[in-house]
């Protein structure tokens, strides 16, 4: 995560159907916004209209972006959330969860080490998804003992797949 001095790298994509929303997010997170909620980086890694489009594809660039190191945190919108949650979980390293309200947002960071916030662009509107990556934006990792197990049981079965009986 950054320091203090420097910015949050963000990564920002969603389908078409998140689109509206998406590009709502993205002006807003924009180096020219007044009200963002924390000193940031955003790169958009798509879409760009709303040309129908597969939710997997974006979900993979968020996920390759912070798997590599060039992003700390990202956000990714389909119509539901749940297509690119479901998807980019299934890359070692990404815990993507859909929050359509500011506590899970934030929870889920602070407890579960979340990385990736998963939105729906025909489930919210723009005022709550701004409230929701405010609080997922701010939040960090705590990691009390009870935190730091549950996930290290988490990338253990990432790691190790299902335990053999």
């Amino acid at each position: 995560m950054p320091t203090s001095k420097t910015p949050l790298r963000v990564v920002l994509a969603g389908d078409h159907a998140g689109f509206p929303l998406k590009s709502f997010i993205a002006e807003w997170l924009s180096e020219g916004s007044s009200d963002r909620p924390v000193e940031l980086t955003l790169k958009d890694c798509g879409a760009y209209d709303e040309t129908p489009s597969d939710y997997p594809t974006f979900a993979i660039a968020v996920a390759a972006e912070i798997v590599a190191g060039r992003a700390d945190k990202g956000i990714l919108v389909c119509g539901s959330g749940v297509g690119v949650s479901v998807a980019a979980n299934k890359v070692a390293g990404i815990r993507a969860a859909v929050c359509h309200d500011s506590y899970t947002a934030h929870q889920g960071v602070e407890h579960d080490d979340m990385n990736v916030l998963c939105v729906g662009g025909r489930v919210i509107g723009p005022e709550l998804a701004k409230e929701v990556i405010k609080a997922f934006l701010k939040a960090e990792y705590t990691p009390k003992e009870r935190h730091a197990r549950r996930l290290e049981a988490v990338l253990k079965l990432e790691r190790e797949g299902l335990p053999t009986s």
